[in-house]
């Protein structure tokens, strides 16, 4: 099968493309035929494998443990291991690979089958693919660590990017009240998907227009926190979801401090996938309260074309790769 692999940290110079053997399911795995995958911010970080916390954390401390990267993924299986009871040949399924090995960007692929989920039938591959990484980083965000409430007024940092077009979504669902802010070129594309307000960070200052939030969550994190600390109600929240690690270390130190100090909450999300989250996800997808937002389709043989363009932070939503038949 073919495949992109990477041997090395460093630039997309390094992925290239290669001809592998197609793996073999385990007794719990299922083999994936992919028929597309998305990228994601995490996918150039394990690339660089930078910040090098990554590596410590068990990746590869001076070359990737795994050397196919992609955790979003959807297509049929193919075959499935002799203790698998959730699916069957031919059954259409998506799911994230994180947390068994990644493996994303390839022909085929195996995977235990709680990462995995039904495909819902009103949405195509190319579709479903965008979501995993992205929704479930915004449902926990928003669900989990912002314990958002209907009626809340809620601002989404970051809301034309991959998490920020799901998480204004996803807020909309709760019944939240939803500011986006984005630049001038997402503005349409942020009402368009649900936000009831937008706000043109290149025009506008979100942090002093007198404006106060019930959560915030962000996902480009380019400020102090404390600028965000004054525009939370008295028992507000705010969540980290993507940003600079200086922020997200200047939010590990004050963190804490705010909280002991007052009743505003400063802390950060890092996705757990699950399935039953995904089923949520899927739920959500099947009624039609979420859809992805797809900016650019890139062939497998593109894959370091779509992560130099991941890298430069521009994106509209999310970058998805398509498998040729």
């Amino acid at each position: 099968m073919k495949a992109i692999l990477y041997t090395q940290y460093g630039s997309p110079d390094v992925l290239k493309l290669k001809e592998i053997e197609k793996p073999i399911p385990k007794e719990d795995e299922v083999l994936v035929k992919i028929n597309s995958a998305s990228a994601n911010a995490g996918d150039w970080h394990l690339l660089r494998g930078k910040p090098f916390l990554i590596r410590i954390m068990g990746f590869g401390l001076l070359k990737p443990k795994n050397q196919i990267l992609g955790a979003d993924i959807a297509g049929r299986v193919e075959a499935v291991g002799k203790n698998v009871e959730q699916f069957k040949p031919g059954d259409e399924v998506f799911g994230d690979l994180s947390e068994c090995g990644f493996g994303g960007f390839a022909e085929y692929v195996c995977a235990r089958e709680s990462a995995l989920v039904l495909k819902p039938t009103n949405i195509t591959f190319e579709e479903v693919a965008a979501v995993p990484a992205a929704a479930l980083t915004a449902l926990q965000g928003l669900r989990d660590q912002g314990q958002i409430q209907p009626g809340q007024k809620v601002l989404i940092n970051g809301a034309s990017g991959g998490v920020g077009t799901f998480a204004v979504q996803i807020a909309q669902s709760f019944g939240a009240e939803v500011t986006g802010v984005c630049s001038t070129r997402n503005l349409d594309m942020v009402r368009s998907i649900g936000a009831d307000h937008v706000i043109d960070y290149t025009q506008e200052d979100f942090t002093k227009n007198g404006q106060h939030y019930d959560l915030i969550l962000d996902a480009a994190a380019y400020r102090s926190i404390l600028d965000y600390k004054n525009i939370l109600t008295p028992n507000g929240i705010y969540v980290f979801v993507g940003g600079s690690m200086a922020q997200l270390f200047q939010l590990m130190f004050l963190g804490p401090w705010i909280y002991m100090t007052g009743s505003k909450k400063i802390v950060s999300l890092f996705m757990e996938p699950n399935q039953k989250d995904l089923v949520f996800i899927k739920e959500l997808l099947e009624t039609g309260k979420i859809a992805a937002v797809i900016d650019r389709r890139y062939s497998l043989s593109k894959v370091p074309e779509a992560i130099r363009y991941l890298e430069q932070g521009h994106a509209r939503g999310k970058v998805v790769i398509t498998l040729e038949d």
